[in-house]
């Protein structure tokens, strides 16, 4: 239910956080924000999660959820109800910029 971003960045601050309760900071200041933050990331999770457990393993099986960012009707690209494909080619272009610029640099040393 998180976006991938969100959840990156919550990602990102689970370190800090773990640090903060290893070093007994349950109640500082910075915990309290970095609750917050966490918090306010969660607002919208919700559903159910099945998991298989097997000799001290774990997969998950499967899940749902009523909020969903993933629906079948948006993950089609033949219709452009929500994506136009050519929405894309300037996302590629621009992420494959360094690439090239790499690719240049690396064959200009040659």
């Amino acid at each position: 239910t998180l976006d991938r971003e969100v959840m990156h960045l919550r990602d990102s601050l689970m370190p800090r956080f773990a640090e903060l309760i290893y070093n007994g900071y349950w109640y500082s200041p910075e915990m309290d924000l970095l609750k917050g933050t966490i918090e306010a990331t969660q607002g919208n999770v919700s559903g159910t999660a099945r998991l298989k457990l097997y000799k001290g393993g774990i997969t998950v099986a499967g899940r749902k959820s009523p909020v969903s960012l993933y629906r079948t009707d948006f993950a089609t690209f033949e219709k452009e109800t929500v994506f136009n494909q050519a929405d894309a080619t300037g996302f590629i272009k621009i992420n494959a910029l360094r690439l090239k610029i790499r690719s240049m640099l690396k064959n200009r040393k040659g």
